[in-house]
């Protein structure tokens, strides 16, 4: 599936991408609690097939590759860091194979919050991007129409990841995911945050995680008033509340 038809089937209407990777894994025995590392790729790969067809059957568009803490700092955490590239490949496989099932679907690469990022650190900073950009290119090496980029707590981690996922030159997704509040670690506002990666490039902005839909929608419909580009919603299943 070509990226142009993605952005193609954006202007005609509402795109679903399913995620709840960690947590139903974990409910479905083939994940740990605390760690929350994505071996399932590689120790179970069925199961992490059949979870994405669960997810396309419900009527998502999106196979998102779970990639999600399969960066190179969680993974030396784990001591595991040499199977970073083949549990990074072997996701995205997966999640090429489910998206090619089924007509008009498309496969997407994933890069997330690296837990690591020092607003005053130079070296953290480009430890991060260095992960960034490995991750993404085994994302274009493995057919994925788009990036998504989700879950950043500070606004120059997902400035960060739009650049380098910029570069390969496919369609981009970056969500972000203030704990509390509308204010990122870093000062910035939420609002003002999307407006600026929709200036850096970002085909959609938007939130992801922490809140339900209804502690969600308001800020969402900030950014949708505050941006031309295409806005994302991706909210977690619980009824959530402001406190």
């Amino acid at each position: 599936m070509s990226s142009n038809t993605f952005i193609e089937l954006l202007n005609n209407g509402p795109v679903i991408c399913a995620e709840g990777f960690l947590f139903e894994l974990e409910r479905r025995g083939y994940l740990t609690a605390g760690e929350f590392v994505p071996e399932v790729a590689l120790e179970d790969p069925h199961a992490l097939e059949n979870l994405h067809k669960d997810f396309q059957r419900a009527g998502s568009h999106i196979v998102q590759a779970f990639t999600y803490n399969g960066h190179r700092e969680k993974m030396r955490v784990i001591a595991k860091e040499e199977l970073l590239e083949p549990l990074n490949r072997s996701a995205l496989q997966i999640a090429k194979k489910v998206a090619l099932a089924k007509p008009n679907n498309f496969m997407a690469g994933n890069i997330s919050n690296s837990n690591i990022w020092n607003p005053e650190d130079n070296q953290s900073q480009n430890e991060v991007k260095k992960m960034f950009t490995e991750m993404v290119e085994w994302a274009v090496d493995e057919g994925a129409d788009l990036i998504i980029g989700e879950t950043f707590y500070y606004a120059e981690e997902a400035f960060a990841a739009l650049e380098i996922a910029k570069k390969s030159g496919l369609p981009v997704v970056l969500t972000l995911a203030p704990m509390a509040g509308d204010t990122l670690r870093d000062g910035w506002n939420v609002v003002d945050t999307c407006k600026e990666l929709e200036q850096r490039g970002a085909d959609v902005v938007g939130m992801n995680c922490f809140r339900g839909p209804e502690t969600m929608l308001p800020d969402v419909l900030k950014i949708r008033e505050a941006v031309s580009c295409h806005v994302a919603a991706l909210p977690v299943p619980f009824r959530t509340n402001a406190q």
